[in-house]
């Protein structure tokens, strides 16, 4: 079809408010530079005013490359002025590039939920759009309640986009908010929508509460809106919002459509969307559209010998297209192709001999044990070079034990003291060094550090910014064998680098020691470090 699809990304706010999930600002910020690496056109990042993450992210917001970042909140309040609401304030205060305002447009919420006349809604609505519009942003306005609205009172729903319009909205969306719209009905009341609103200004946002979100969101697409907004793997309140994870590629390799994504970066989505779960400590959905790992896997009989013949005769797509691989269960050359173009991505070379065969075999081990390296590339590619015989020795572990404390200090308040002792041979020269911390990891930490900065002054600039634990077999208790991601960062600041890496054991601080060792061993490598 050619025709440019926006795509719009909640998952900081609408995904945000899912059961179980909470960002920190450096989530925010890490997630948002992912999305605009994919070429997301925008990134909402939360509700200014509503929450200190909120307030502290876009107080120091993430410098975005594309994408543009918007702030979300809802029209001026019955009873205020534009200046004097202090919620409308803090989202116009924000000086955001986009603004996306939340108002009502059913008629049962003006009457009952707002107790207004429903000619003032149009009036909050309008002078709440036109106060982005006088600060130089980009107006969105979120229509709540539309297809509701629309069942009850077309006139009225229609009537609230008219004065968001007139008051220089660049987006209305049409927002499914209890999800229970069924795609016919999307279908016809968006045409209808369309027929009022040019369809280059007009969105939809569904949510997925009848299990139909992606498929209303290509319904509206179908019947003209022209911005599609969801969340990475469907996070969002209840059942969910609709998956742009799914959606981007529908509209690109089924529909036709274009948007802010390349070819190239399509590629990147199985590995964004599985990271994004790592991020959360969830496991991702082998089952999921596309990326899950399970959407190009073949059982031996007759598929196989198919899918041996030609791909397409049981795969709707080349798994490749979205940095998915195609995975016959009784093959020994499984993902061998996979982790080719991984190397290829990282600039390691490779004659493709004996070695790889090797390596290809070792990271199928490893991630049977529990390894995941689609969220660790760090560590993937330790692995690799380790394989390769490309990793130099920049210190040799000898030995290390950590200890914990739990007692009454002189105050009478219950502390908890980690020390860690650590032992390493360092250019021929063994060192030991013993540091305090808050907690185990952080105290084996401030020791390896003293230990290998007299002789690795680069490792001064690394910091340990994230640290997650998650269970792989909980049906083992306290028994499970846990798995240790640890994100570091190079010195801090604005284009820092990041890189994360992993550790598996059934001990916790042996799994968090190797998961740090890869971290400190990457920070070197990427720096030109030579061993002493």
């Amino acid at each position: 079809m050619g025709e440019r699809i926006y795509l719009f990304d909640t998952t900081l706010r609408d995904g945000a408010q899912t059961q179980g999930i909470g960002f920190t600002v450096a989530d925010k910020a890490a997630i948002a530079a992912s999305l605009d690496r994919l070429g997301i056109d925008y990134v909402e990042g939360g509700w200014p005013g509503a929450n200190p993450t909120d307030d502290a992210f876009f107080a120091k917001p993430p410098a975005l490359g594309s994408a543009r970042l918007t702030a979300f909140g809802m029209t001026r309040r019955p009873g205020r002025s534009v200046a004097n609401d202090p919620g409308l304030s803090a989202v116009l205060n924000a000086q955001t590039p986009a603004v996306c305002l939340v108002g009502k447009t059913w008629d049962f919420h003006v009457d009952t939920a707002l107790g207004i006349e429903r000619s003032e809604n149009l009036t909050l609505i309008a002078d709440s759009v036109a106060a982005i519009v006088a600060r130089g942003a980009e107006a969105l306005f979120d229509a709540e309640h539309f297809f509701d609205g629309y069942k009850a009172n077309p006139d009225f729903a229609l009537a609230c986009l008219d004065a968001a319009l007139q008051a220089g909205a660049r987006w209305v969306v049409l927002c499914d908010t209890n999800g229970g719209a069924l795609p016919h009905e999307v279908s016809a009341i968006t045409e209808a929508a369309a027929g009022r609103v040019p369809g280059e200004r007009l969105g939809i946002h569904a949510h997925n509460d009848t299990g139909n979100a992606v498929a209303n969101s290509l319904a509206a697409v179908r019947a003209g809106a022209r911005q599609v907004q969801g969340t990475l793997n469907g996070l969002g309140e209840r059942c969910g919002n609709a998956n742009l994870v799914t959606l981007l590629p529908t509209l690109m390799v089924k529909m036709g459509y274009e948007t802010g994504v390349s070819d190239a970066q399509l590629a990147g989505l199985t590995q964004l969307s599985r990271a994004f779960d790592e991020r959360l400590n969830r496991a991702p959905d082998r089952g999921a559209p596309y990326v899950g790992e399970n959407a190009f896997a073949h059982k031996g009989g007759l598929h196989v010998s198919a899918v041996a013949r030609d791909p397409k005769s049981y795969e709707h797509i080349a798994p490749e297209r979205v940095g998915n691989r195609r995975e016959i269960v009784v093959s020994d050359q499984a993902g061998r192709s996979n982790v080719l173009d991984r190397l290829a991505e990282l600039g390691i070379e490779t004659d493709g001999g004996p070695a790889v065969e090797r390596l290809v075999a070792l990271v199928k081990q490893r991630e049977f044990e529990g390894y995941a390296y689609d969220g660790a590339v760090a560590s993937f590619a330790l692995l690799a070079r380790r394989m390769l015989g490309q990793v130099p020795d920049f210190f040799e572990l000898l030995r290390f034990s950590v200890t914990d404390e739990r007692r009454y200090n002189a105050r009478g308040h219950l502390v908890t003291e980690s020390e860690a002792s650590v032992k390493v041979r360092v250019g021929g020269e063994t060192v030991h060094t013993v540091a305090d911390g808050n907690g185990p990891v952080n105290a084996i930490d401030r020791a390896l550090r003293k230990a290998l900065e007299p002789a690795y002054p680069e490792l001064a600039g690394m910091l340990l910014v994230d640290y997650r634990v998650r269970i792989l077999h909980a049906s083992d208790a306290s028994g499970a064998m846990p798995r240790v991601w640890i994100e570091s960062m190079d010195g801090g600041g604005e284009g820092a680098q990041r890189w994360a890496t992993v550790g598996v054991s059934t001990n916790i601080i042996d799994a968090s020691f190797d998961a740090l060792g890869d971290s400190f061993v990457y920070k070197l490598m990427t720096t030109g470090a030579r061993p002493v």
